[in-house]
């Protein structure tokens, strides 16, 4: 018999990062450019998004598609403490505020 790869949960990834940045739907929407009509449908009949919307979701989120399929175990192995905490507080911030603190970070090098 053969082992099968555990089935990965889209809806449950989307819904882990966006509560990771404390957004409401309504922010997930807006900053994908996707519909909030079109996020709240997926969730409540449980249907799959298209491989185009996850990207959207994606580059809303600020991530790749491959962060996004990524089950994180190695993601942080080579990580020095502060490193890990900059990364988790970088995951958390909208597009829009990872400009502006990119932005700070060169003005503080000059």
């Amino acid at each position: 018999m053969a082992h099968e790869k555990p089935h990965f949960d889209v809806l449950g990834k989307i819904e882990r990062e966006r509560l990771s940045r404390n957004w409401t739907e309504y922010s997930l929407a807006k900053n994908s450019g996707i519909a909030q009509s079109t996020i709240s449908t997926w969730f409540r009949k449980q249907l799959q998004p298209s491989v185009a919307s996850i990207e959207k979701i994606c580059t809303g989120l600020g991530i790749t598609l491959s962060d996004f399929f990524d089950d994180g175990r190695s993601k942080y192995e080579n990580m020095t403490d502060d490193q890990l905490e900059l990364n988790q507080c970088w995951e958390r911030l909208s597009p829009s505020q990872r400009k502006a603190l990119i932005i700070l970070i060169k003005t503080i090098n000059e």
